[in-house]
């Protein structure tokens, strides 16, 4: 009896040995699986994130816009550029301390903000000049359908006679062609206040109002004492 006793103590610590395998295994399957869902869930939960940061590219000028504003910055461009070639003319050339600091000042404001426009047509999909898309419009104009000579931008003999010239001469001349420049650059401004959509393009348009009629004022007070 006793041997049979102990056979059976033995076949039953073998299943229970078994039963407790199965078990274990069924454990480890099971947190092996919710590790796989686990892994699942946070792949999910971050492509969003991922998305959000591949298409994340900050508009420049987000918000509707319309054809003034575009023709804002086609226009402004090239008269900020000149703007900013009469500026750099004044280095050797310039004799009065305001028209130097002037001029120093009119590089640096607005060679940023002809970066600025260009990446507004670059996200309108607009082009940088109108002649490429509207030939034989006059940049100058603003887009207020004006003749160039409003915008105030320099003929080709008003930049000879500004290269040529020293000193004083070249100070009073710079003067007045930049209180001329700057005027047509608040009238452009204006048009884009009034007629603009973008709440962006409008902001600058308010902005050069500010700076150039405060520019010319000093200017004035430098042609008054010249």
């Amino acid at each position: 009896m006793s041997s049979i006793k102990h056979a059976a103590h033995r076949s039953l610590r073998r299943r229970l040995a078994v039963a407790g395998a199965i078990t274990a295994t069924a454990l480890l399957l099971a947190a092996c699986g919710s590790d796989d869902m686990d892994g699942m869930d946070h792949g999910s939960e971050s492509s969003p994130t991922a998305s959000k940061k591949a298409g994340d590219g900050a508009d420049p000028a987000p918000g509707a816009f319309n054809d003034a504003d575009v023709a804002f910055a086609q226009g402004m461009i090239p008269h900020h550029q000149q703007a900013v070639e009469m500026a750099a003319l004044a280095e050797g050339r310039a004799s009065d301390a305001e028209i130097k600091t002037l001029a120093t000042e009119i590089e640096k404001a607005q060679d940023p903000e002809i970066t600025t426009m260009r990446t507004w047509l670059t996200a309108w999909g607009e082009p940088e000049s109108a002649d490429e898309s509207m030939p034989g419009m006059d940049h100058g104009s603003g887009g207020s359908g004006d003749t160039g000579d409003t915008s105030g931008m320099m003929s080709d003999e008003d930049t000879r006679e500004l290269t040529d010239a020293k000193g004083v001469d070249f100070d009073r001349k710079f003067a007045e062609l930049m209180i001329d420049h700057h005027n047509g650059a608040i009238a452009m401004a204006g048009d884009e206040r009034k007629n603009g959509d973008n709440a962006t393009a409008k902001k600058l348009a308010a902005d050069v109002i500010k700076a150039q009629t405060a520019e010319v004022e000093r200017l004035n007070t430098v042609l008054d004492r010249l």
